[in-house]
């Protein structure tokens, strides 16, 4: 029997219809579990391996393998900083301390009131606007300590329902790997990537 609400239920059964084969949809539905639970638990990747028609192992392999899939509860604000190469080579050092020293919170931790965990991450892919930070897979580009500073803040004080990339980009971030052509205005309502299918998006 399900361990899933009916909604999630729902949404695992429209992505499953996207694919040719439902155990191609595994890592959609590692998040969707991710979003029901708050963590990736081992009665949720049983959950998957059932809906894919795989074994828990084979489900745990993928989930072991990307850092994207939480095993632990993260906060209600999943800060990332980027320190690889060209992020570090700008200053991703000082971003990921200005950041723990704002938050309080360590690297790979979270704070006592479950509202911001911090973590730093390999490339995000916008080298070009390094140094990257993510809030909930939401991209800024171009931020420096003292912006980062300012984000941990307005994360505390204003706790957004929504984050929303572009709203933080002007807010927080500078230089740009290259002028982003779609303004969007939908967004990440937890610490798991926005994604329609997973009922994950907010505007």
């Amino acid at each position: 029997m399900s361990v899933w609400s009916e909604p999630t239920r729902q949404r695992a059964t429209e992505i499953i219809g996207r694919y040719p084969k439902r155990r191609s949809a595994v890592m959609p539905l590692l998040y969707l579990a991710m979003a029901e639970e708050g963590r990736l638990s081992e009665e949720g990747m049983r959950e998957v391996a059932e809906w894919c028609g795989i074994t828990p192992a084979q489900v745990q392999a993928v989930a072991s393998f990307y850092t994207m899939y939480k095993t632990e509860p993260v906060g209600r604000y999943l800060v990332s900083c980027c320190t690889s190469i060209s992020c570090m080579l700008l200053g991703a050092d000082e971003v990921l301390g200005a950041i723990e020293d704002q938050a309080g919170v360590p690297d790979g931790e979270t704070d006592k009131e479950g509202h911001l965990s911090v973590e730093h991450v390999e490339c995000l892919g916008a080298c070009g606007g390094a140094v990257a930070v993510q809030v909930n897979y939401e991209l800024i580009e171009g931020v420096t300590p003292d912006r980062a500073r300012a984000l941990v803040d307005w994360l505390r004080n204003a706790r957004p329902d929504v984050v929303n990339g572009d709203e933080m980009q002007e807010l927080f971030g500078t230089r740009r790997s290259f002028e982003w052509a779609i303004h969007e205005e939908d967004g990440a309502v937890g610490p798991y990537p926005a994604f329609q299918p997973l009922g994950t998006v907010g505007r």
